[in-house]
């Protein structure tokens, strides 16, 4: 008779360790402890309790067989069968809530990672684990370290509340690699328990709504701390087409809201602090006293947290090291709902703080993060600084403002569909340049060959190769230090160097490029795979001159990536149309949406004149806006009216 494991029985729903013969708690060092003065632990949602998760199942279709361990822990082999529509898009695999609480949903994924990664990478080894806080995640944390333990895993890092941002993930991933290598030679002479991380779980939807009826996300990093490459998650979605067993530890629950070690058997979970490891990192990128002086002038900073994961990095760091008012955190506390928000740091969904800023009495510096932290958004006063714009003036200003770049960024590069700006950066400083397709994965290789150190999307992500993710803090930081040089011989009580009149000298020395992208969310698949096909068959026969209006073609395409460093190709990553007076229409299906299709178009145009320069960017642009909507018939295709979202 089939035999059904529910979680509730294999996870239990204590969030207690058991403290029985196979499982041993190691008291936690006081001074990684979140409960510190300058902690984030007033952030951290740790007083609540792990909900019984009645919904979940590992479900077996026969009788799972267990397996004696050398680890001293019991393995369950439990018989599973595939379920459709895991195949991960740019980001891991999103879906709605519901679906991941589906029988064996998560395990499955979880598993066939697993059976897709060399046993090297993991066997013994060290992943790190962390999320954004949102909803569900705190369920997941234990069906991942249970299947860790399971597939044989040495040790599982997770951060406190199972709290860690995207960029600390990396961070993390990163320094205890490199702490590997420091520390091997030692390991000879006294013997004690290193792991080197060989990467680490990320239960995140990045931008995407939190709650139960909203969604749910994982992806892996690998070994240098970047999102897996495509060679790995094809082999998760291959796997997860053919999986027949789950490997389960047969362990306590891990209580995550405490710092310190519990062992089972040769098995061990560390629960850290979330904040130390990228509050260090920081501190070595950035000038902080250069920071800590400009706040210390007549100068008003707010930051959005957005009830999400960066609300427990934003006192720590903003507050506590650099000296901002408390009042400077707005939605400091993570919320598993981010207070019913949407947590995209974007002009529509972060209107809240638009609105302060482009009020009479407004502060003179904004910024946003979204729900994993790797997002932002950077305003001044009444003055919003496009993504492109802002990684364009990051490097351009980078060597002269922050200690990391001191010897000069070693090249930069840009998403497709990100505006050309850094382009001109990279030409006037000398700088290789590349362009790729959206994803962060694709600057992995370049910045672990030596070729690129800053780099950035028009979707509100912005980075360098400090880590392997883009990083919303980071540039948050990067535009607070260069305002911060541009000032440091202010006195109290003189004019400031603004936000806006950095872009517009950015603007008068490089020329300006006016972007807007235009999001359609949730759309009817069928309808925007037609529109995408109606655009490919239209670029097929197009030749360079024909004219689209009043725009002459300089050629059109969907765009194609061969990996400088390994040759891999990475192909229909965007339909193209290029004028000839360099003004751009793109079109693509975002990959991070967790149902439907979101049809994302871009639009481009270069102003050299600065007369002209404080125009509207919708203004400028209405001409091509008007085209893009044109040829692509999307009213035709998806019966929308207007956008979800511009920017």
């Amino acid at each position: 008779m089939a035999l059904s494991l529910r979680l509730h029985t294999l996870l239990s729903t204590t969030s207690r360790p058991n403290f029985s013969s196979n499982a041993t708690l190691t008291p936690p060092n006081p001074s990684l402890s979140l409960f510190s003065s300058s902690s984030s632990s007033s952030l951290l949602p740790h007083h609540l309790p792990l909900r019984t998760p009645h919904s979940l199942t590992i479900k077996a279709a026969s009788s799972p067989a267990t397996v004696a361990e050398p680890k001293g822990i019991k393995i369950n082999l439990v018989p599973t069968k595939p379920i459709e529509g895991q195949k991960t898009g740019t980001s891991g695999l999103r879906k709605k809530v519901k679906v991941f609480q589906q029988e064996n949903y998560l395990a499955n994924w979880i598993q066939a990672l697993f059976d897709s990664l060399p046993p090297e990478d993991y066997r013994d080894g060290l992943l790190v684990l962390g999320g954004d806080g949102r909803y569900f995640n705190r369920e997941a944390a234990q069906i991942i370290i249970k299947i860790a333990a399971g597939n044989g895993v040495g040790k599982i890092l997770v951060g406190k509340e199972g709290i860690l941002s995207t960029p600390a993930v990396s961070a993390v991933i990163r320094k205890r690699k490199a702490s590997y290598f420091c520390l091997i030679l030692l390991y000879f002479i006294i013997m004690a328990d290193h792991y080197t991380a060989n990467g680490g779980f990320i239960m995140s939807a990045s931008h995407n709504p939190g709650g139960p009826d909203y969604d749910w996300g994982i992806k892996f990093n690998y070994s240098s701390g970047q999102p897996a490459p495509e060679s790995i998650t094809d082999k998760i979605y291959g796997n997860t087409l053919s999986i027949s067993e789950i490997k389960i530890a047969d362990i306590t629950d891990v209580d995550l809201s405490s710092v310190g070690v519990i062992n089972y058997g040769n098995f061990s979970v560390e629960v850290i602090d979330p904040v130390t490891d990228y509050l260090e990192l920081m501190e070595n990128v950035f000038d902080f006293q250069l920071i800590k002086n400009l706040l210390k002038l007549d100068f008003r900073f707010l930051f959005d947290a957005m009830h999400a994961v960066t609300g427990a990095y934003a006192k720590p760091i903003f507050v506590d090291k650099l000296g901002a008012t408390p009042d400077s955190i707005s939605n400091g506390v993570p919320l598993e709902d981010f207070g019913h928000g949407h947590p995209d740091p974007n002009l529509t969904y972060a209107k809240d703080l638009v609105d302060v800023l482009y009020s009479k009495n407004g502060p003179d510096f904004g910024a946003a993060s979204d729900g994993d932290g790797d997002r932002n958004m950077i305003l001044g006063k009444g003055f919003f600084v496009t993504p492109s714009d802002s990684v364009a003036i990051i490097a351009a200003n980078a060597q002269e403002t922050i200690p990391y770049f001191q010897s000069g960024p070693k090249g930069l590069a840009r998403s497709m569909p990100t505006s050309g700006a850094l382009d001109r950066v990279a030409e006037k400083l000398k700088l290789p340049f590349f362009e790729v397709p959206t994803g962060w994965k694709f600057f992995g290789n370049l910045m672990d060959a030596g070729k690129l150190s800053i780099c950035g999307e028009e979707s509100f992500g912005t980075g360098s190769d400090h880590i392997r993710e883009k990083d919303g803090i980071w540039a948050v930081l990067a535009w607070l230090s260069i305002i911060a040089y541009r000032n440091k011989d202010k006195k109290p009580g003189e004019k400031l160097v603004s936000v806006t009149d950095v872009v517009k000298e950015h603007w008068a020395t490089y020329g300006r490029n006016f972007f807007s992208r235009y999001d359609y969310e949730e759309c009817a698949s069928e309808g925007a795979n037609k529109m995408i096909n109606h655009l490919r068959e239209l670029i097929s026969r197009s030749k360079p001159g024909e004219k689209f209006g009043n725009y002459a073609l300089k050629f059109a395409d969907d765009f194609t990536y061969t990996d400088p460093v390994d040759g891999s190709v990475a192909s229909k990553q965007g339909v193209r149309f290029v004028f000839t007076d360099g003004s751009r229409i793109i079109y693509r299906l975002s990959g991070t949406g967790s149902a439907g299709a979101t049809i994302r178009i871009y639009i481009e145009q270069y102003e050299p004149d600065v007369s002209k320069h404080d125009e509207d960017a919708q203004v400028a642009l209405k001409p091509l806006i008007d085209l893009a909507l044109s040829v692509s018939k999307l009213k035709e295709f998806t019966g929308r009216e207007k956008p979800t979202v511009i920017t």
